[in-house]
C-alpha cells in the first residue's frame, strides 16, 4: 500500500476541454510519485536501520549501517555516557570511513545512555545488566544476517563505551579480532585475561579532564570509579598479546610482531580533552578503520 504524501495539485478553474496530452501528463507525474517513495504497511513504517534484541528481559535497541558494496567485516560503536546510538554515529562520522573499508557498523544504545563496564559506576553495573552477553550476541546475530566473516569482528568506542569496549575485548576475545578504545582504559579491579590475543589502537588525551589520563579516581555521569592509567593499558595489552617493546615517536608508541600476528599502538594526544579526536593532526575514524581493516584475524 502507498503511504508516502504526493505534491498537492493546485486546483483551478476547470479547463474548457481535457486534452489527452493533460490527462497523459497528470498520470505520468502520479505513476513517478509512487515509484520514488518507498511502499510499506498503512501507519508508521520502521526504519529499516533500527534493530531490536530481547536478552536478559529487557528489549535492546540499536542501528546498523551497511555498506554499499561488497561486506568485509563489522564494526561495533560504543557510545559515551548520556549519549545515544544516534549521537554516535553522527560525532565519529563513521559510516562514510566504515564504507570505504566494506565495514558493517551496528550502533547500540546502553541501558541509560551507558554500559555496565564493570566499574560500578552507571545504572546498568548496579542493576546487574550483562551488557558483555548482549553485544556477544549481537555481534552473533550481526555476522550471521550479513555474511560477516567472524575474524573482522571489532569494537570501538568513546569514554563509557571505550570502557566497554575494552572490557568486552577482555572478556570475549573469541569474537572480537581488534578494539580501538577512545578516552577510556578499564576499571582498576576489572580483570582483563583475554583468552586469545587481541590488536589494539588506544587513544586518549593527556590533557582528559574526565578520564585521567594517569588514571586513579574519576567522576563520571553514573558516579566515581578508579581507573587504569591509558600508559598502564596499553602495557598491560602488550604482555597479554606477547608483544615485543614498543617503537617510540613523538605521541605514539608502537608495538607489532605480537602474538598471531596482532599489533598494540597507543597514540596520545597532546593536549587532547575528553573527546573524539578529529584534530591535532589526528583522526580517531579514519584511524580506528584503517587499523581494523590491517587488524583482522
Amino acid at each position: 500500500m502507498f503511504n508516502g504524501a504526493v505534491p498537492p495539485f493546485t486546483v483551478g478553474p476547470a479547463p474548457a476541454r481535457l486534452t489527452a496530452a493533460r490527462v497523459l501528463a497528470v498520470l505520468t507525474a502520479l505513476i513517478a510519485a509512487v515509484l520514488v517513495t518507498p511502499a510499506g504497511p498503512a501507519g508508521a513504517a520502521p526504519d529499516p536501520a533500527q534493530g531490536l534484541l530481547s536478552i536478559g528481559g529487557l528489549e535492546r535497541t540499536y542501528l546498523v549501517h551497511v555498506p554499499p558494496g561488497p561486506v568485509t567485516g563489522l564494526v561495533i560503536n560504543l557510545h559515551g555516557a548520556g549519549m545515544t546510538s544516534r549521537d554516535q554515529a553522527v560525532s565519529t562520522n563513521y559510516d562514510a570511513a566504515a564504507d570505504r573499508h566494506g565495514f558493517v557498523v551496528a550502533y547500540p544504545d546502553g541501558i541509560d545512555s551507558s554500559w555496565a563496564d564493570g566499574r560500578g559506576a552507571s545504572v546498568p553495573d548496579r542493576q546487574g545488566v550483562d551488557d558483555v552477553g548482549f553485544l556477544s550476541t549481537l555481534i552473533t546475530q550481526l555476522t550471521q544476517q550479513y555474511g560477516v566473516d567472524p575474524n573482522r569482528v571489532f569494537v570501538t568506542g568513546m569514554s563509557a563505551g571505550a570502557f566497554m569496549a575494552t572490557r568486552l575485548a577482555c572478556d570475549r576475545a573469541d569474537l572480537v579480532a581488534a578494539v580501538v578504545p577512545v578516552a577510556g582504559t578499564l576499571g582498576s579491579a576489572v580483570p582483563c585475561a583475554p583468552s586469545r590475543p587481541v590488536s589494539v589502537l588506544a587513544v586518549h588525551g593527556d590533557a582528559d579532564p574526565v578520564v585521567p589520563f594517569n588514571g586513579g579516581p574519576m567522576v563520571g555521569r553514573g558516579g566515581p570509579s578508579d581507573i587504569i592509567s591509558a600508559p598502564a593499558m596499553a602495557d598491560r595489552w602488550r604482555a597479554a598479546d606477547g608483544c615485543p617493546p614498543p617503537v617510540v615517536t613523538p605521541g605514539r608508541a608502537v608495538s607489532t610482531g605480537c602474538a598471531d600476528g596482532t599489533a598494540v599502538e597507543f597514540v596520545v594526544v597532546g593536549g587532547g580533552g575528553h573527546v573524539w579526536p578529529t584534530g591535532f593532526g589526528f583522526d580517531a575514524t579514519n584511524a580506528g578503520t584503517d587499523f581494523f581493516a590491517a587488524h583482522g584475524r
